[in-house]
């Protein structure tokens, strides 16, 4: 796990609605514009982050606007750290999240949805998720200039 003591970018909170994902990806693009991340990997943060956001608002703070998805962006030596927190309140129970099999999907075997964290994890270099009583975190991790193993080809 790097180490997210590294040089702050950004740190902004924005209300738990639809949208604020967009506004999101544009303070977050603009935080690493100079972080060395290829054009490639900055679309595929933005799309990780993007889900993590919508994870947040919907599934943390079940959409109530008064409550902010906190959102800091930090550059340690080798990575690019994007944290996203909720108030998602800690029900002690930890799941596993079900990788999603299409065809099961298909046949009404798993709930259509379930594609976000999935998603999320193959599109950064590390996903971690923090629990401290009712905050949530995920952090998202690229390493700039790294193998962009996130290539799609993962079979």
């Amino acid at each position: 796990m790097p180490d997210r003591d590294g040089r702050e970018l950004a740190a902004f909170a924005l209300a738990s609605r639809a949208g604020s994902e967009r506004q999101a990806l544009a303070k977050i693009a603009e935080a690493v514009s100079d972080s060395g991340l290829s054009s490639r990997q900055l679309e595929r943060l933005k799309t990780a982050a993007a889900e993590a956001m919508m994870n947040a608002i919907e599934h943390g703070n079940h959409a109530r606007s008064e409550l902010p998805v906190e959102v800091t962006v930090v550059e340690t030596e080798g990575a690019v750290v994007v944290s996203i927190s909720d108030r998602g309140a800690d029900t002690g129970v930890t799941q596993e999240p079900v990788e999603p099999d299409l065809d099961q999907k298909l046949a009404g075997l798993q709930t259509p949805r379930g594609w976000g964290l999935f998603l999320i994890r193959h599109m950064v270099d590390e996903v971690d998720e923090v629990r401290e009583g009712e905050r949530h975190t995920v952090r998202l991790t690229v390493r700039p200039g790294g193998t962009e193993q996130a290539s799609g080809s993962q079979g």
